[in-house]
């Protein structure tokens, strides 16, 4: 599986080459944006495990930024971490209302911005975890047996479609993209080779097998799938 992708939305050239390099260094997938619009689009777009946020941005500044993948259901869930020379209390604040998961002042040292990287992200996949069973609906899950039930009946799934299925589980309600989830379950490289098409073969395949539990799987028109939950099953 692929490495987690880290967007850098920072106008300043030298801290985004120097960024670059050590994230690539600890095996990151690292993309960048020099103001807050392009940013704004390629969180949008590239669906980042984590932002690296600068406050001080053209276009649009960061706590604009902030906000906006804050407030957008297909981004809501990217963690941000914002860089900035402003060291006052009202920033830090303003920052982690609006969302944001850590602070840190420039200048920071690379080796301590990494291990908040990655604090975070571990933190994420600490709260993301699903339970070892599952129920939902007519449902059952077996996470740990990969298995899948309808009211008591094994359902037979290939290797990838329980992996689609997890993906989606896992996101909460959260509308996922074909490209997205060819890289989670496919994998980054294999991605490169295989069409956004085999994505929808596979959820069609998928629901016919799911029966009474398949109108969970929603189609977002131009963008991908989300998967329903009720209320208490999230």
């Amino acid at each position: 599986m692929s490495k987690e992708k880290i967007l850098i939305i920072e106008d300043e050239k030298d801290i985004v080459k120097m960024l670059d390099y050590n994230l690539r260094k600890e095996n990151f997938r690292v993309f960048s944006a020099n103001n807050g619009e392009d940013g704004l689009d390629m969180a949008r777009k590239e669906n980042p495990d984590l932002v690296l946020l600068d406050l001080m941005l053209p276009e649009m500044d960061g706590l604009d930024v902030c906000k906006a993948v804050k407030n957008d259901a297909k981004t809501a869930h990217i963690p941000i971490i914002i860089l900035t020379a402003k060291a006052q209390e009202f920033d830090k604040v303003v920052g982690l209302e609006l969302g944001a998961d850590d602070y840190v002042t420039k200048p920071f040292s690379p080796r301590e911005l990494i291990a908040r990287i990655k604090a975070v992200l571990r933190r994420l996949k600490e709260k993301d975890k699903l339970p070892e069973i599952m129920n939902i609906g007519d449902m059952a899950i077996d996470f740990s047996k990969i298995m899948v039930s309808i009211k008591s009946k094994p359902v037979e799934l290939t290797s990838k479609e329980f992996e689609l299925l997890k993906v989606l589980i896992k996101a909460k309600g959260r509308v996922l993209s074909r490209d997205y989830l060819l890289d989670s379950v496919w994998g980054f490289d294999q991605a490169l080779e295989i069409q956004t098409r085999t994505v929808d073969v596979h959820i069609t395949t998928l629901r016919k097998k799911l029966k009474s539990e398949s109108k969970r799987i929603v189609t977002v028109k131009n963008y991908g799938y989300r998967f329903e939950l009720d209320a208490d099953e999230g």
